[in-house]
């Protein structure tokens, strides 16, 4: 620690210490339950779909599928996309974790879940779900889903976190965000190439094989360990 650091740590009020306490029990809490199974494929999307909207259909679909290949369904641990994803894997025994958060709405966790955490912060309950995953979902969903998928494409275009297959599943509720990309490209705010990190699609089986094209990684083993990418890259051929 150099002298500039000690200094600034003294100004720290009880009150400072206290909360960066806080903060480091739900980070570590998080850790700790996501290092119990391999990394699996995270889903993200709206809580508040009614489960016969076609989204959720989808959302469970998928959650059969992955779960028929081995594969550990990851999500908000909420209702809406997070429970039809975890219903599909649960109902053929699939493992399906849920990392939960308090919030003033929608905060109960769904039946379906093998393993469930609740949070108390955001950034902790956002890193833990990016840690366990090999594949990202985003499903449809609003500023949490949004913030969400906005990070994590940011966090890989920058290189400060592992490349992983990213889909945004639900071409007709994604065409904004594309057009919006779209005017970013030609305003020079990203590049090109920054669209290679995700795929936008309807179809659910390229997310299964991304899967399966990773494998299986051990549970002593994680992407985020020597910050290594995944095998298997959002791109059709």
């Amino acid at each position: 620690m150099t002298k500039i650091e000690e200094e600034l740590l003294k100004k720290l009020t009880i009150a400072d210490l206290e909360r960066a306490n806080a903060y480091a029990k739900d980070l570590g809490r998080g850790l700790q339950i996501i290092r119990s199974f391999p990394q699996g494929v995270t889903i993200f999307g709206s809580a508040r779909l009614p489960q016969d909207n076609k989204y959720c259909q989808m959302a469970f679909n998928l959650g059969h599928r992955l779960a028929e290949n081995g594969h550990a369904v990851i999500t908000g641990g909420g209702p809406g996309i997070m429970e039809a994803a975890s219903h599909g894997a649960y109902e053929i025994g699939g493992r399906t974790i849920g990392l939960n958060i308090t919030l003033m709405h929608e905060q109960q966790p769904n039946p379906y879940l093998t393993d469930c955490l609740t949070f108390e912060y955001f950034f902790a309950r956002k890193v833990s779900l990016a840690m366990a995953a090999k594949v990202f979902v985003f499903f449809p969903g609003g500023f949490g889903t949004m913030d969400e998928v906005s990070e994590v494409l940011c966090l890989m275009q920058e290189k400060k976190m592992p490349r992983m297959p990213v889909f945004l599943i639900g071409e007709e509720f994604w065409k904004g965000f594309d057009k919006t990309i779209g005017k970013m490209i030609s305003l020079r705010l990203i590049s090109a190439s920054d669209t290679d990190i995700f795929k936008i699609t309807d179809d659910i089986e390229l997310v299964v094989k991304a899967a399966n094209k990773i494998g299986h990684p051990k549970v002593s083993e994680n992407f985020y360990d020597g910050f290594r990418e995944a095998s298997a890259i959002a791109k059709e051929p």
